[in-house]
């Protein structure tokens, strides 16, 4: 499976400490996040990560365009509620296009911990 994974900056630990948490998890599967995140994965877990651009700069805008052209099958998108973002429009169009798609989007923890609980159940079939 192919997962996105993005947060704000105010969220970056929080992801950064449930990916490590899961990592067991993550290892089996293809990973896609936008700059720093990404980064900040790789340090702390060892995974491999393909890294975009930051999201600000573009990175959400490229996650959208992968999620159109059907590359990516689960996006994490760990969002700060209480902060303006000034690319929100870039956050709408990919929430937009993960329910254009029908691909599964996690923007909180909790969703999140579904999802990976939905991957662990189809890794032990």
């Amino acid at each position: 499976m192919r997962i996105a994974l993005i947060a704000h900056d105010r969220m970056k630990d929080e992801l950064v400490n449930f990916v490590d948490e899961h990592k067991h998890i993550f290892a089996g599967h293809r990973l896609v996040a936008t700059g720093t995140t990404g980064t900040r994965i790789m340090e702390r877990t060892g995974l491999k990560v393909h890294r975009l651009m930051s999201g600000p700069m573009g990175g959400d805008q490229q996650m959208g365009s992968l999620v159109a052209k059907k590359r990516l099958d689960l996006v994490i998108f760990l969002r700060d509620p209480l902060t303006p973002q000034p690319h929100e429009p870039d956050i709408s169009a990919l929430l937009r296009i993960c329910d254009v798609h029908n691909v599964p989007a996690a923007t909180n923890l909790a969703t999140a911990a579904i999802f990976l609980e939905y991957l662990k159940s189809r890794t032990k079939e």
